[in-house]
């Protein structure tokens, strides 16, 4: 062998092992570093969980608004300790059933079947009643239209029900003018009914 090449095969050889050393280090370094973070799953076949949907990219809606989580589904085996392959329902049947272990999680029943002693109480929201008459308490801009020359005004409405709408300059002064109306009627009523409650107290 020529010694330029002989020596050219010693520093390959150092450099073989230095880089296996290395190779091997991370290893152990990797593992231990594994080993005192992961804890092994005590899931078994036909256990109900729910899979994560970081991976599910073309579920329907907006992104923000998905469930993390879909599910119940049932484990039907186990591919090695760190992969599981569930049943998936019709809506979810193109995607793959397996998936690693870190990306589900139990499923919990609900509070019915774990404490069915424990009464609920129904919350009775009553029912919003649309008044008859609509009130303007705040206007929000107002516009002028090229066109016909139509000056119009955005309304907001004290009613809850009631959304902001754009109307008409007319239509704006005779909803304005009810409005006032009514509040100097009611103002009228309340004001009566306290005269006559106080005549009647008087001796």
């Amino acid at each position: 062998m020529h010694p330029t090449a002989a020596i050219l095969k010693q520093k390959l050889d150092k450099a073989r092992k230095h880089a296996v050393r290395f190779m091997e280090d991370s290893f152990a370094y990797a593992k231990e570093k594994w080993d005192k973070s992961h804890a092994t799953p005590d899931f078994k076949v036909r256990d109900l969980v729910l899979v994560s949907t970081t991976n599910f990219n073309n579920l329907k809606g907006c992104k923000k608004l998905k469930y993390t989580f879909a599910g119940p589904f049932v484990i039907k085996v186990f591919h090695g300790e760190n992969s599981v392959e569930v049943e998936l329902s019709k809506e979810l049947s193109n995607k793959h059933p397996a998936c690693p272990v870190s990306l589900i999680k139990p499923y919990k029943s609900s509070d019915a079947e774990n404490f069915p002693l424990r009464n609920r109480i129904p919350q009775d929201i009553p029912p919003v009643e649309p008044s008859g008459s609509k009130k303007i308490p705040k206007v929000l801009k107002e516009r002028k239209l090229r066109t016909n020359k139509v000056r119009k005004y955005l309304v907001r409405y004290s009613e809850p029900t009631c959304e902001d709408e754009w109307l008409a300059e007319r239509t704006y002064m005779k909803l304005l003018n009810f409005s006032e109306v009514s509040e100097t009627l009611e103002i009228t009523i309340l004001q009566s009914n306290i005269s006559f409650r106080g005549r009647e107290c008087e001796p």
